[in-house]
């Protein structure tokens, strides 16, 4: 077996410089893409270092493999695995990571897109009775699902560039069964997630996320850890789940709406961008005398515009309108 240091686990990447993802979920591809089997439920193979798994990266899915065996102690060490726990690892890879989860015991549910991956990590870590593979897109994974029987896991991940926000977007939607994720993102991704009211960096991610994590920047990827050598840093990103949002509003739907609407036009007013939001949020926003009375009765300045709102501002707007 090689050295830690000699390790590899997958990453896909879309290879673009200094390029701001989108986070508004209207951009999410999670329609398009179509669910794959299940493939294993804690199979029993011998672990070894398979040959399949020496697999070149794809450039069609942006694969880049860490090989920086410091980084891999790093996250596994920021995560802490624990032998009574389960653990979602998205986009195992060539194992590295996996590799360290499994010889900790914990019941690891890895969740791998790339079929030409999947015999190479069976070959290799399907013996042990706590690994589960399942061949399936993270878009439309159902995580609460895979992890039965229990009841709640925690994650870890290195998600690809292009559709990051759109995972972490589906990773919230089911944190009633997650309760922490250790994540490398993008660092402009990781810059907008943590970004306080006022900053130029903040956007709706940036607020979605604060409504329902806590959320801890660790350190930085340089490219250099990947090969193939992606052209942008990575940041590793610890998001506690809140056990209850940080605000309460009646509606946490609508509350995601009016965010989105708000952020439509970044150069926009919030007076602006509410006037310009879609048809049926428009109407409601009508029905309670139309986006300057909302605003007022929220106590929001209407010249103000969305990134200098802080996540109780927002609430009071959703109040306003429910």
């Amino acid at each position: 077996m090689r050295r830690r240091g000699d390790e590899e686990t997958g990453r896909r990447r879309d290879g673009k410089s200094r390029q701001k993802p989108e986070d508004d979920p209207r951009h999410s591809h999670a329609s398009n893409r179509a669910a794959l089997p299940r493939v294993s439920a804690f199979p029993r193979l011998h672990i070894s270092e398979s040959p399949t798994l020496t697999h070149r990266p794809s450039k069609r899915l942006g694969q880049n493999f860490l090989n920086d065996g410091r980084i891999i102690d790093r996250i596994i060490q920021a995560l802490d695995p624990r032998s009574d726990e389960t653990i979602i690892e998205i986009g195992p890879g060539r194992g590295a990571l996996t590799a360290q989860l499994v010889e900790n015991s914990a019941a690891v549910v890895a969740i791998e897109f790339d079929r030409n991956l999947i015999a190479g990590l069976l070959e290799r870590f399907g013996s042990n009775e706590n690994f589960k593979l399942v061949q399936n897109d993270a878009l439309v994974t159902d995580f609460c699902f895979e992890i039965k029987p229990a009841a709640q896991a925690r994650v870890v991940a290195n998600l690809p560039y292009n559709i990051s926000t759109a995972i972490l977007q589906r990773l919230i939607q089911q944190r009633s069964c997650l309760t922490e994720m250790i994540l490398m993102l993008q660092r402009e991704v990781v810059e907008r997630i943590t970004a306080p009211a006022g900053s130029t960096d903040r956007g709706y991610l940036s607020v979605v996320v604060e409504a329902y994590c806590e959320t801890e920047r660790l350190f930085d990827v340089a490219p250099g850890s990947f090969r193939p050598i992606p052209k942008v840093w990575s940041s590793v990103v610890r998001l506690k789940v809140r056990p209850r949002p940080a605000v309460s509003v009646k509606d946490e739907a609508l509350l995601l709406q009016v965010v989105s609407a708000g952020f439509a036009q970044r150069r926009k007013t919030i007076l602006n961008n509410l006037r310009s939001a879609p048809t049926e949020l428009q109407e409601l926003i009508k029905l309670h005398g139309g986006a300057s009375i909302v605003l007022c009765q929220a106590e929001v300045d209407l010249r103000r515009r969305a990134e200098t709102l802080t996540l109780e501002e927002w609430a009071r707007i959703t109040q306003a309108i429910e």
